[in-house]
């Protein structure tokens, strides 16, 4: 078995534990169809018998975004995700292949590229609904692109390899079992999750040396996840592929201070690098950026409440992704070797009983936040301090210098 083979099979029996007749949803960048054609052999030979592929160009895409207006851009099936819907009333698996082409839309109109961004979201509110209400099963995982590769890696003869050989690694597809290597890994996650969990921190602050110094409040009865995630129907997928954090959802209401990147951000192939982001009573109140200013002041007001923050993750400055002393500008694995927040959607799991609960009670009993967006970018470092301070007052360090403290390791 390849390497590849033995990747597609983690994914498809591990992460999603597809079910023999269950449809499978695969959506990719089509560079990549060569491994999608070794999904869909395993799958097949699993029972599957129902597959959508969701297959893109970002080139086809850049292309039409400088020559076509928001309007005609909508009649492309690139943005319409009405197909996400239709396999999402199958009860469908997903699995998402992400992969990046780093700055290929710096030269595309912000405001149009924001109207198609949102426009995509809208299109998928039916496989959006069912997702929050843990009823689907999904993973992402990610799959190298040459123009990816060869950014990452630009004195390589094989850079393609390079970058297929560093999922492995952070995969540990190459060792022996990598079932139980993740197994114990999200054993602990889960235990981490639940000592946090217990202490029903009320706020938490945040401050490192590079100028962030933010807190932000959690709501009674919030949930500590990892991306391991347990569904309605009691199956337990992984959502994240690979995944190093511990996550919650807090008050949206209620961040304040200035938080400063710490790695960069690619979103939508634009880069955004060197940035900071002020809040006020929960609302984005200023952001400034050395690189793709612009597209970060388009990303925080691509729609309603994508200005607030529906995400605090916790990952240890000393972990396998950040050891690797690499960006990878790719949110998957960067996300996973630091400390992150997230602009935009909640997770309804993060809070009891969430997935029975309907987001508009969600958003307006719970302050969870309710958007059609949700982005991730990365804060931590290695003097990242976090403060946790429980309803009668105690300050419980959770983060000393970049590291999980002894109570949380």
């Amino acid at each position: 078995m390849t390497l590849q083979e033995k990747y597609a099979r983690v994914l498809l029996e591990s992460c999603l534990k597809v079910e023999e007749n269950q449809p499978l949803f695969i959506s990719y960048n089509i560079e990549r169809s060569d491994f999608v054609r070794i999904v869909t052999k395993i799958a097949l030979g699993m029972g599957v018998k129902d597959i959508y592929f969701d297959g893109s160009d970002p080139y086809i895409k850049h292309e039409a975004l400088l020559n076509l207006e928001v309007d005609e851009l909508k009649g492309l099936t690139f943005w319409n995700k009405k197909m996400w819907d239709v396999y999402a009333e199958k009860d469908a698996a997903f699995l998402m292949l992400a992969s990046e082409t780093p700055g290929l839309m710096k030269d595309v109109d912000p405001e149009k590229l924001s109207a198609m961004t949102k426009y995509a979201q809208e299109t998928r509110r039916g496989f959006d609904a069912r997702r929050d209400k843990s009823e689907l099963a999904w993973c992402i995982a990610a799959v190298p692109t040459t123009a990816w590769a060869e950014e990452l890696f630009k004195e390589s003869a094989n850079p393609v390899e390079d970058l297929w050989n560093s999922i492995f690694d952070i995969c540990s597809i190459k060792e022996d079992d990598p079932v139980a290597i993740w197994n114990e890994k999200i054993s602990k996650l889960k235990i981490r999750g639940k000592k946090l969990t217990d202490y029903q921190f009320k706020t938490l602050k945040y401050k490192s040396s590079n100028g962030t110094d933010f807190s932000i409040d959690l709501p009674k009865g919030h949930i500590w996840a990892s991306g391991n995630e347990k569904l309605a129907n009691g199956k337990e997928v992984l959502v994240n592929f690979p995944t190093e954090e511990v996550f919650t959802s807090p008050d949206c209401q209620s961040a304040n201070g200035i938080v400063y990147s710490s790695k960069p951000l690619s979103y939508q192939d634009v880069l955004i690098d060197n940035f900071n982001i002020k809040f006020e009573n929960g609302k984005v109140v200023e952001v400034h950026a050395e690189q793709g200013e612009e597209t970060l002041k388009q990303m925080v007001n691509v729609c309603e409440n994508a200005d607030r923050l529906g995400e605090v993750a916790l990952v240890p400055f000393d972990s396998p992704i950040s050891n690797t002393n690499r960006v990878f500008l790719e949110t998957l694995f960067d996300e996973n070797a630091a400390c992150h927040i997230a602009l935009g959607d909640s997770f309804p799991e993060c809070i009891e009983n969430g997935p029975t609960i309907d987001k508009e009670v969600l958003f307006n009993e719970h302050n969870l936040n309710k958007c059609d967006s949700h982005v991730d970018f990365m804060v931590g470092n290695s003097d990242m301090n976090i403060i946790g301070i429980t309803e009668d007052g105690k300050e419980i360090p959770i983060f000393i210098n970049g590291n999980f403290s002894e109570e949380f390791n």
